[in-house]
């Protein structure tokens, strides 16, 4: 095995403790809601959003493990629609640690980066989580995202508690 069949990616944790002060960006006529999504829609959402970047795990799981999570209480989706109702990005956390909430998947799908959409959808993703009152909110990106992320996160009022080299898994 090689280096190149097993490659490590630089992985960089972060955390939000207190609640978002940054206001939202402009999101136009977009606008975002928590949402329930059959495992079809999710899948080609998930797909759209996460292709580009290598997003895979859920890919991975089964349909009765994915039709589980979808149905459960756990997982929380934000799903941020354009102006025909389309599904243009999500955002979503995993509360099964509540207190303690990981942002899982985030992005908006190609079409619609550089719209100021994504910092509209986080904004509005964590102004509404954080009103069960998390203790904290945290995550990860890698080399592997979109070469904005971090910043963004940052920009959110998210800290970097930690960064190291891992070997790429599923995403």
């Amino acid at each position: 095995m090689t280096a190149a069949d097993n490659p490590t990616l630089r992985v960089t944790y972060l955390e939000l403790r207190a609640a978002p002060q940054a206001a939202a960006g402009a999101a136009g006529s977009a606008r975002v809601s928590l949402e329930r999504l059959s495992r079809a829609d999710y899948l080609s959402l998930y797909g759209r959003v996460g292709e580009s970047v290598r997003w895979d795990q859920r890919l991975q799981m089964s349909a009765n493990d994915l039709d589980s999570l979808l149905a459960g209480d756990a997982l929380r989706i934000y799903v941020m629609r354009d102006e025909r109702s389309t599904r243009i990005g999500l955002c979503e956390f995993d509360r099964s640690r509540f207190p303690e909430v990981e942002l899982l998947n985030f992005g908006v799908v190609p079409e619609c980066r550089g719209r100021s959409l994504g910092p509209a959808l986080l904004a509005a993703a964590l102004r509404a989580e954080w009103q069960a009152g998390p203790t904290r909110i945290f995550l990860h990106t890698d080399t592997w995202d979109h070469p904005a992320a971090r910043a963004l996160y940052e920009a959110a009022g998210f800290r970097v508690y930690a960064e190291r080299e891992e070997p790429a898994g599923p995403l």
